[in-house]
């Protein structure tokens, strides 16, 4: 299956116990070996986005089990590997 990385953000991701973590947000991509490392869930917004997000959510490339037509099937907890909007 062929897939444009803007593809990705219309997918919704589910860890394997069943847990929709969100959309992807965003990808990671190492420039240098030309290789997608990860993907980036966006943290949910806080008090209608008045306060923020919360952090987001990285699961690395190794973690993606199975990617379907309109799922990503991560090898990943409830709450990942998270980090700060920049």
């Amino acid at each position: 299956m062929l897939c444009r990385i803007n593809d990705f953000k219309y997918k919704d991701v589910v860890n394997a116990q069943g847990v929709r973590l969100g959309f992807v947000g965003d990808v990671e991509l190492d420039t240098q070996n030309a290789a997608l490392t990860a993907i980036v869930i966006y943290g949910k917004y806080r008090l209608f986005g008045l306060f923020g997000r919360e952090e987001d959510t990285v699961i690395p490339w190794e973690n993606i089990e199975v990617i379907g037509e309109d799922t990503i099937l991560v090898n990943a907890p409830s709450k990942g590997k998270h980090r700060r909007r920049s």
